[in-house]
């Protein structure tokens, strides 16, 4: 059908978004005109530190922590009144002492020795502040001082015996176990994080040699690792430190970037732009 000449085009309605803008990529669909990208998608946000998404709450992890801390105080009270937990711990100690050669569990166990430790953890605390990172390595630092601090007042107040001295007492939880965790996992932060798997499965062979020789009980190794999981949060905190640090030398926080609009109003703005 054949336009009628002198046929006005109707008017778009001022109150109706025009499907086609300035810049769309295709015609007769809305897009924007502008060329920003939208929102982040989920899959493309930044990962924490730890590789766990670190942009919308709750973040994971600390249900981790907090199970941690409550198999601690459940462990703690099950020693304190020789619970039923305690006596299965006893009984599965007696069936794994030195179903191994002495030899063996004892080279394992003495992973947790302070001479064996700590010059690991202080090499990794030196390479660190060589690269610059000493925040990193004070949080290390500050994370195995705090290992005989939480230890001794619980050996104390437990006061349980050994499995294979009766007689002696102070042995939950494991002060080796707590070391050899602390020390190899957290100079695996300082190092490479790719190294964390290896430091952790020499904390694990370190409980494991302490239970098999009988220097330990089964509780006291798990106690251990439940008591240093808070501990080694310390790579999030350092993170944080350095982000804020940064933050305030350029003028951004928590990632976003503030700027003074005329009025003299802070604007916040994700992609550079003042909004």
């Amino acid at each position: 059908m054949r336009e009628t000449p002198g046929a006005e085009h109707p008017q778009p309605r001022p109150d109706r978004a025009e499907a086609h803008t300035t810049g769309a990529s295709c015609s007769g669909t809305p897009h924007r005109s502008d060329g920003r990208p939208p929102h982040t998608p989920r899959g493309a946000r930044q990962p924490d530190p730890l590789g766990r998404p670190g942009t919308t709450p709750p973040v994971p992890g600390r249900p981790t922590l907090f199970s941690a801390l409550v198999a601690l105080a459940v462990v703690t009270w099950q020693v304190l009144v020789h619970g039923p937990l305690t006596r299965l711990d006893e009984r599965v100690s007696a069936a794994v002492v030195d179903s191994v050669p002495r030899r063996l569990s004892e080279l394992a166990s003495d992973l947790g020795n302070l001479t064996v430790a700590l010059p690991v953890l202080a090499a990794a605390m030196a390479y660190a502040v060589w690269h610059g990172r000493r925040a990193d390595a004070l949080y290390a630092g500050l994370a195995m001082a705090a290992v005989p601090l939480l230890v001794i007042p619980l050996k104390e107040w437990t006061a349980r015996p050994g499995p294979l001295e009766p007689w002696a007492e102070g042995y939950y939880p494991s002060g080796h176990t707590a070391t050899a965790m602390v020390a190899y996992v957290g100079a695996a932060f300082l190092v490479s994080r790719r190294l964390v798997p290896a430091a952790a499965a020499l904390t694990a062979v370190t409980g494991t040699g302490l239970v098999l020789r009988g220097f330990h009980w089964p509780l006291d190794v798990l106690a251990s690792v439940a008591l240093c999981l808070p501990l080694l949060r310390w790579p999030v905190l350092a993170e944080r430190y350095r982000r804020d640090g940064r933050g305030a030398r350029d003028g951004t926080r928590g990632g976003h970037s503030w700027r003074t609009r005329n009025d003299g109003t802070p604007s916040r703005s994700t992609d550079g732009r003042t909004s």
